[in-house]
């Protein structure tokens, strides 16, 4: 099954700046060979359901070998079974709308 995820992971107990850690997680979304998007407060994803989820795993695991002692993660996610869509499709409608 496909999906479409909004991804932002935040490593907490690190300092303020945390750009290092969302490298890192982007590293691993693109050695997964996801279809992603950064954008300021995370990553939009879209690919197998089993592949993202597993990505995103990777991505905690590596983050806390990174020392973060503690991540909370926000995740938005969304399927459909009508249809095949991707994240540019999504947009591209928006923006014909404007």
């Amino acid at each position: 099954m496909k999906v479409i995820a909004d991804l932002c992971v935040i490593p907490l107990g690190v300092g303020v700046s945390v750009s290092e850690y969302v490298a890192a997680c982007e590293k691993v979304l693109k050695k997964a060979k996801l279809k992603i998007q950064l954008h300021a407060y995370g990553t939009n994803i879209e690919g197998e359901w089993d592949k993202v989820f597993g990505a995103i795993k990777k991505c905690h695991q590596v983050v806390h070998q990174m020392g973060a002692p503690r991540i909370t993660t926000t995740l938005k996610f969304g399927t459909r079974t009508d249809r095949t869509q991707t994240m540019a499709d999504k947009i591209k409608s928006v923006k014909k709308k404007l």
